[in-house]
């Protein structure tokens, strides 16, 4: 889904369609009302439907694209984990259920409310087919203000056309077919078949096996899905559609993939949107690289359009209301992070929204460079204009809070980043979120999964970033003070958090922006501890201008000013680095020592924008290789056993 701070950024230029393009899935949610908990089960009867574990969905529905009204069955096929004399399923009570079959007969049943208990005699690793008939309206905002987002049936204000489609995310997928709501019961696959007027397209998750037409003035659209799917991920949507496809030809993928696309039959809406949506395919390719292999390249992708203000990533068809380049390559993400790897639980809903957010960035800085920076800083800004709350969901039945856009979305992408700031290595970090693709394809993981897997991969521990910006609270402001004492920089990095009671400390690394005299802009990245570390770069060079604090934007973070002290160099104050040491020799363009040294010590080299370029260890008396490194200036940092640092200029001939 795409949140409504990040859409308001592209709405001016499509004011023609306006009505259309406002609002997103959250926005869309929260004007309907919050629903406190999924349907109307309690922990037992929660528990009680984790006895089952659900193999297959097959719809059959009769639809129509200006009524919500629908008849037809669902299959759900399952199997006891456990010796079972009932299953639980849910089904909103405004749709009436005619007969219920299991293994093809018969049974009576209990229904209460929402809630059918229906008999099943199975010993635990059996399997069984419960088969639901049923027909009926489903709930509108009006009849069930804690949900009605399931089905609805609408018109496009900006283009005329009448569409009923479907919406589940996150608790509504019984308000329109009998199911299982469980996020970490995925189907293995599902089928849905939907009998609508010959003037329409239906449009599904899969591969659209047949178009049967009946005769009747009815036409079947089949669609058949073979992958793993959650419960909230299967859709339907009818209207009256024509269909414009494309292919993409994404890194692993053996064949052209599809992108199958079911456009308003409308003479204005294709040519209007048609290089928006041609642009998918270029979408794709990207986080293939990035990601790993589209996760249903044997099937298809694709869009159906309905009149919501934004998109909801269904497998494989995702439902969007309009093209713009951030929404389509946030929903085409999701197909990763939302669909192939989904969140185990609400509160880890970051999983989803936070890499699918993060993704719009990333398909800016590939495709549209230049654009990534202002789309970052409106990221945090929307962060900031708050002073509390943490990615990680509290409470997972509040739909309200799992969807918040400034927190789930913005927070969720800006500390993507500042992980990618805090591994420092492109290849390890893509390759890291492509080993966590593969580990836990067609699946479902914790944020605490995803931290453990990352933190193994790179070889790092990410406890404190962790519990610092995805269960903390807020954000740091820095202040930096400075002074130069002949060609030495003392600098003093403070910071404050905006929520100290809870996260007071901050303890991922930072960069500072130094301007030399002639020289070019130097970025040096020192690493963080404390609310208040002092630091002394020798023999740095003559400081100009002003001292920039995180220049490239990967940290959330106030700016709490520079400013001179005089005092800084001059004081008892103990300094990060103690040790006086010395590189020679300086500049080089072979190899170099470090005078000084009493024990072996840990190097990096930095170039000019704070990238690593080299690293290793040095011993006492040891020599530093420099010559594949490029004529230039370089910032050498050393750690010692005990963390402390030296930090040195060094120039490669």
């Amino acid at each position: 889904m795409k949140n409504l701070t990040l859409l308001f950024l592209f709405i001016t230029s499509f004011t023609t369609f306006s009505q259309d393009n406002t609002g997103s899935c959250a926005a869309r949610k929260s004007a309907k009302g919050w629903q406190t908990k999924s349907a109307s089960l309690t922990v037992a009867e929660i528990a009680e439907t984790e006895k089952y574990d659900v193999h297959f969905y097959n719809l059959d529905l009769n639809m129509n694209n200006i009524s919500t009204y629908l008849s037809g069955s669902v299959q759900i096929h399952a199997k006891a984990l456990v010796d079972l004399d009932s299953a639980l399923i849910e089904l909103f009570e405004s749709l009436l259920v005619s007969e219920i079959k299991v293994n093809g007969l018969v049974v009576n049943y209990n229904r209460v409310s929402n809630k059918i208990r229906v008999p099943v005699s199975a010993n635990a690793q059996e399997n069984f087919v419960i088969d639901v008939a049923y027909a009926g309206n489903p709930p509108t905002a009006q009849t069930n203000p804690l949900g009605g987002s399931g089905l609805t049936a609408g018109s496009s204000p900006s283009w005329g056309n009448k569409v009923v489609w479907s919406l589940s995310e996150p608790f509504s997928a019984y308000e329109w077919f009998a199911v299982k709501q469980s996020l970490t019961d995925k189907a293995d696959s599902c089928a849905v078949a939907i009998t609508v007027p010959d003037s329409c397209k239906a449009g599904s998750n899969g591969i659209l096996e047949q178009v049967v037409p009946l005769g009747n003035g009815f036409t079947r659209y089949e669609w058949k899905h073979r992958h793993p799917i959650d419960y909230y991920l299967i859709s339907v949507a009818v209207a009256k559609y024509v269909e414009y496809n494309v292919y993409a030809n994404p890194q692993g993928s053996p064949s052209p993939v599809l992108i199958q696309n079911y456009i308003y039959d409308n003479p204005g809406t294709l040519p209007n949107f048609i290089d928006e949506i041609n642009e998918t395919a270029n979408f794709m390719e990207l986080f293939a690289t990035q990601f790993g292999p589209y996760p249903f390249a044997d099937e298809k992708y694709g869009h159906c359009m309905a009149p919501i203000g934004g998109g909801m990533e269904h497998q494989t068809m995702t439902t969007q209301g309009f093209f713009e380049k951030t929404l389509t390559a946030h929903e085409l993400a999701h197909q990763w992070w939302g669909n192939h790897v989904t969140c185990a639980s609400w509160c880890d809903i970051w999983l989803n929204e936070g890499f699918a957010s993060y993704s719009e960035y990333l398909m800016l800085a590939a495709l549209y460079n230049g654009q990534q920076a202002n789309h970052m800083t409106q990221v945090h800004q929307s962060v900031m204009n708050q002073p509390d709350g943490s990615v990680w969901v509290l409470d997972s039945l509040n739909e309200a809070r799992i969807f918040s856009g400034r927190l789930t979305y913005d927070k969720g992408a800006g500390i993507i980043h500042t992980l990618r700031y805090i591994i420092q290595n492109d290849s390890l970090f893509f390759g890291a979120l492509q080993d966590f693709q593969n580990t836990y394809a067609h699946s479902t993981a914790t944020g605490l999964d995803f931290k453990n897997h990352v933190a193994n991969y790179c070889n790092i521990n990410l406890d404190a970033f962790f519990e610092q910006w995805y269960f903390g609270e807020g954000f740091p402001t820095y202040q930096v003070q400075y002074n130069q004492n002949g060609s030495d920089l003392f600098l003093q990095i403070s910071h404050t958090a905006s929520m100290p009671n809870i996260t007071p400390t901050f303890t991922n690394p930072i960069s500072l922006r130094i301007l030399r005299q002639g020289q070019a802009d130097t970025i040096v990245r020192f690493d963080i501890n404390n609310n208040v570390e002092l630091f002394s770069l020798y023999n740095f060079g003559t400081v100009v201008g002003t001292i920039g604090i995180d220049p490239s934007n990967w940290v959330i973070n106030g700016n709490g000013g520079v400013s001179i002290d005089p005092t800084l160099g001059f004081s008892d104050k103990p300094y990060t680095q103690t040790t006086k040491l010395e590189v020679y020799p300086n500049p080089s363009n072979d190899f170099i020592s470090i005078k000084g040294q009493t024990e072996a010590l840990g190097y990096t080299f930095y170039d000019a924008n704070g990238k690593t370029v080299q690293t290793g260890t040095i011993d006492p008396d040891g020599l530093i290789d420099v010559r594949t490194l490029k004529s230039g200036a370089y910032i050498l940092k050393c750690v010692s056993a005990n963390q402390q640092q030296y930090i040195r200029l060094v120039t490669i001939n």
